[in-house]
């Protein structure tokens, strides 16, 4: 009880922070920056080619220029492409940037091809304007990063930090500072009641624990720093409570760096509900804009791949029905999103079409498993009709395989956080499929390796990583030798 009250008051305490401006973020005006700069760039960069091509400037490109924006914000605000440079490789965002801008590209040559206005464009202008564009965008946060390093080497623009906790969570968010140091934050001082004054808590760094809390307390009017993490084991809730009350007649902004008993499974953020800030430790991380992104994704791959797949498609469902007998196509009961039951279709590769509360995964030699079956099997090509599935709306291309209803209610009694691979929906290609874990599981470490990678995929999703998914899954190839 006293625990409950003491989290309850701390949290009263920053929620009243934050809404009293104490506790804030420049993360608003940034991203209006970066979305204001990309579209004047994006502009610029078509009356640059428009001007080379010596070809006027007339509606059509300004709507193919609004088209263009427009698309690259909805796309970009799935992959979270506007968030903090600070924290943000240079590298991830260059590949980030070119994915989007192709998808932009196939999108709107589509949207063209099917309203038959691609004859009212230059082929030249546009063409350049693909290339340029994107590299446009990757030389001007190319510029703007090397410009805030240059200023950080000379001492300018650099974040002096205290961390208040040196457990594990405290070390790990001070060895991520330490090794980006492009990333403008100096560690002046570590704060512990549990370590001694002068010990180094980071043998290869020489940055010292300066006291407890009173210490910290006492240097809190002194600007030996220009943020607090608040980085202490959950159960410390009176010293928190301590330091945020005394934090409150200061102008140095502290961040809390929660030490949640569930972390390892889901990362954890903050949500304001009607005003009042609360801590997300599972949900789903498509949410808003981002289940918009993918459905899309899902909406355009799967329709683009069933066209491409159609004869294939027949010639399977012709030599099914010629070499055994039985339906064509074999579905099956499987968890879905939320843990919602739903038909998964496949082309029947065994003898029996099995639903029930017992089913048995194949095994090498498997008697149920025709000889076309096998073949089937071996190269995926049994799960094909499953882009229907995608189109339906029950599954992705991309996210966890879906397991069959007896097996679900097994291994979610001997697996922790099982069932949180339903916090999205399955695919027919995922994470841990292009890691090599797919097949049979008969073994509960088989299973878990599987589920670990799983719930690493949606910890972690963004657009960029479903398309490196689809990338390897085509680069590996469908065949596999642990597919029976």
């Amino acid at each position: 009880m006293f625990y409950q009250s003491n989290f309850g008051k701390t949290f009263k305490t920053y929620s009243t922070m934050t809404h009293s401006g104490l506790l804030h973020s420049h993360q608003p005006m940034f991203a209006f920056f970066q979305r204001l700069s990309d579209t004047v760039l994006l502009g610029l960069s078509l009356l640059l080619c428009l001007w080379v091509h010596w070809v006027s400037w007339t509606l059509p490109y300004t709507v193919a220029l609004l088209s263009t924006i427009m698309l690259f914000y909805i796309l970009a605000e799935g992959t979270g492409l506007y968030e903090s440079w600070r924290s943000s490789l240079l590298s991830d965002e260059f590949f980030q940037i070119l994915y989007l801008w192709l998808w932009v590209m196939l999108i709107l040559l589509f949207l063209a091809y099917i309203s038959k206005t691609s004859a009212t464009y230059s082929r030249r202008v546009m063409l350049m304007w693909m290339i340029v564009a994107p590299f446009v965008l990757i030389l001007w946060r190319a510029l703007i990063r090397y410009s805030l390093r240059a200023l950080r080497r000379l001492g300018h623009n650099i974040q002096r930090v205290a961390i208040v906790g040196t457990d594990s969570v405290g070390l790990h968010l001070a060895d991520n500072m330490l090794n980006n140091p492009w990333m403008g934050f100096e560690i002046v001082d570590f704060y512990d009641p549990s370590r001694s004054i002068g010990e180094q808590p980071l043998s290869k760094h020489a940055i010292k624990v300066r006291g407890g809390i009173a210490a910290l307390l006492e240097d809190k009017n002194k600007r030996r720093w220009d943020k607090v993490y608040l980085a202490l084991p959950i159960y410390e809730q009176d010293k928190m409570q301590q330091i945020i009350e005394e934090f409150a007649d200061t102008a140095i902004p502290i961040y809390f760096v929660p030490d949640l008993f569930l972390s390892d499974l889901f990362h954890s953020t903050w949500q304001s509900i009607c005003g009042f800030p609360t801590i997300r430790v599972y949900d789903t991380p498509l949410s808003g804009m981002a289940r918009f992104v993918k459905r899309l994704e899902d909406i355009v791959l799967a329709s683009l791949i069933l066209i491409l797949i159609a004869i294939p498609l027949i010639i399977i469902a012709i030599l099914i029905k010629l070499t055994s007998k039985g339906p064509v196509l074999f579905k099956q009961r499987r968890y879905g999103l939320g843990g919602e039951a739903i038909w998964v279709w496949k082309f029947r590769s065994m003898t029996v079409c099995e639903d029930n509360d017992n089913i048995s995964q194949a095994k090498p030699n498997d008697p149920r498993v025709t000889a076309l079956g096998a073949f089937l099997r071996k190269t995926s090509l049994d799960e094909l009709p499953q882009f229907i599935n995608v189109l339906q709306g029950g599954m992705s291309i991309v996210g966890p395989r879906p397991h069959a209803i007896a097996h679900n209610e097994q291994y979610r009694k001997l697996i922790p956080g099982y069932m949180l691979r339903h916090m999205i929906k399955p695919g027919i290609t995922g994470w841990a499929q292009v890691n090599g874990w797919r097949g049979e599981t008969d073994t509960l470490e088989k299973m878990e390796k599987r589920v670990e990678y799983d719930l690493e995929y949606i910890r972690h999703w963004n657009f960029w990583w479903d398309l490196k998914i689809i990338s390897l899954t085509i680069v590996k190839g469908f065949v596999d030798k642990n597919a029976y």
